[in-house]
């Protein structure tokens, strides 16, 4: 038997970090506002008849394998170790060889590790009949994350992979829920650019000391988050609105209060990126995820593209061409 499964990165628009529990308990109306992307993660699932399990991540070329279930479960570490905890959670009878891989840049800062998640998720329910729903994929992509890199994590990352889409991720007390925003998906596609600064960033580092610092009353990281909250509520409407001119807006007061929080969150290829797209012709940029590296995306008017992207190329950025998917995770099984 083999089955395969395929899910998108996303794009963070807006109130990213508060979807920390329980960083938005303290942010009445906290949401955070993204869209899936067209950069995929993807695993291949291929059964065979002896217990021994293989893990192969084509894109970081590792593999390691386990002569059973019983041994992997008893393993002390792990050279794949968000694979190798989702097959624990898992529990599949049986040898297989699990592989996967990834579009998305080293630390790109676009949820590829997520994304994978979730298409691990997908790939073993379907191998163990679990008929699990989207949500406890989420949840139990989440926490794997959290368990791999030693920090709290969020759930704003795990939804688009799951639905695609656009989307605010709504947060209070008690519940989370996702709402499809009914975005002008094409107009959104035609204002985006998306480019990868050839520096990994440190997610769970910056997130860290982000989520130390409200936890243990930083006043200053408060009110940055506070008003990173409130641009994101904005952003919300200015995405279902269609007006363009104040997402870009949005964008900038947001990668504005976000850069305060900690010296490490921008660097100087960042900085010199969005100044030069900006002069080009963009309406804005910030960094993806939590920052330090990674990817950033741009907010431009349609006809400033080749301008734009030339610019960001010039400045040291590589392109990444995308598009908004509209799916979500994609699951093929074949006997």
């Amino acid at each position: 038997m083999k089955i395969e499964s395929r899910a998108p990165t996303r794009i963070d628009l807006a109130g990213g970090t508060l979807d920390i529990w329980p960083l938005y308990l303290f942010h009445e109306g906290a949401v955070t506002v993204n869209c899936a992307i067209s950069r995929y993660a993807s695993c291949r699932i291929e059964t065979h008849r002896s217990h021994r399990i293989a893990l192969v991540s084509r894109d970081t070329r590792r593999t390691e394998t386990f002569a059973s279930l019983r041994e992997l479960a008893g393993a002390r570490r792990y050279r794949l170790p968000l694979l190798a905890h989702l097959v624990r959670y898992f529990q599949p009878r049986g040898g297989f060889t699990l592989t996967t891989d990834s579009e998305a840049p080293a630390g790109a800062g676009i949820g590829g590790s997520s994304a994978m998640a979730v298409a691990i998720c997908a790939a073993l329910d379907g191998l163990i009949h679990a008929r699990r729903s989207f949500m406890d994929w989420i949840h139990i992509s989440r926490d794997a994350e959290a368990i791999v890199i030693r920090v709290p994590t969020g759930t704003q990352d795990h939804y688009p992979p799951a639905f695609g889409g656009v989307n605010a991720i709504h947060l209070s007390p008690g519940s989370e829920y996702r709402e499809a925003l009914p975005a002008n998906v094409r107009e959104l596609e035609r204002r985006l650019v998306l480019c990868y600064t050839g520096k990994p960033r440190q997610s769970g580092i910056n997130n860290w000391e982000v989520f130390k610092a409200h936890t243990e009353g930083d006043r200053r990281v408060w009110r940055n988050l506070e008003q990173i909250s409130q641009v994101a509520i904005a952003m919300r409407g200015a995405l279902i609105r269609s007006r363009w001119s104040e997402v870009g807006r949005l964008m900038g007061e947001e990668w504005a209060f976000r850069r305060r929080n900690l010296p490490t969150i921008s660097t100087s290829v960042i900085d010199r990126i969005i100044s030069a797209a900006r002069r080009n012709g963009a309406l804005a940029g910030k960094v993806c995820g939590a920052g330090g590296g990674g990817c950033v995306t741009l907010v431009i008017e349609p006809d400033a593209r080749s301008r734009v992207e030339a610019a960001v190329t010039a400045a040291g950025g590589q392109i990444l061409p995308i598009r908004i998917d509209r799916r979500g995770v994609q699951v093929r099984r074949t006997e």
